[in-house]
């Protein structure tokens, strides 16, 4: 597993996508939403859309909020950047998103066209980038986001561990 750019094929120059130097920041945004989601009782997944530097969508797990297994982080902040630019093609875009993105949100920045996708942490059991399957770099998909994996990593997995942290202490106090 390397940090670096993966895959082909970009829809939009890589120079005009975000550097490595602005992960950081960008990742900044998407660990907000997830604290978000965390204070919501969902767990803390966030994600934010960007185009040119801007954030032009955010969204945070709300599955336990709208009790909905499709309201993950990366469908809501797809959506919104959707809707705030006024079309589905997203491919002057890029994803950042805490936790690494299931078969269902990889396959949604697929289909949305998102040309890089940023993630801060692997996710050993669902992850479809790296861990379980490959979605992004599947000779047999139509479109190839880039990819790199590893902004804010340790905040990331902290404020994880720490939700369920609590959760669990929680469940030991009711019990």
């Amino acid at each position: 597993m390397s940090a670096g750019l993966r895959a082909a094929s970009p829809f939009a120059p890589a120079a005009t996508l975000p550097r490595p130097s602005d992960d950081d920041a960008l990742m900044r945004e998407a660990v907000a939403e997830a604290r978000l989601a965390a204070a919501d009782g969902d767990v803390p997944v966030g994600c934010v859309v960007v185009r040119e530097g801007v954030v032009v969508g955010r969204g945070r797990n709300r599955r336990e909020a709208e009790a909905d297994p499709t309201a993950h982080a990366e469908i809501g902040a797809l959506r919104a950047a959707a809707a705030t630019l006024g079309r589905w093609h997203l491919d002057d875009c890029a994803l950042y998103v805490t936790v690494e993105p299931c078969a269902m949100c990889a396959g949604a920045s697929i289909l949305a066209r998102i040309a890089l996708v940023v993630f801060g942490a692997p996710e050993p059991k669902t992850g479809a980038v790296v861990s379980t399957l490959e979605l992004l770099d599947d000779a047999r998909s139509l479109h190839h986001p880039r990819w790199r994996l590893g902004a804010r990593r340790g905040e990331v997995e902290e404020v994880l561990a720490s939700f369920f942290r609590a959760r669990r202490g929680s469940a030991d106090v009711e019990a």
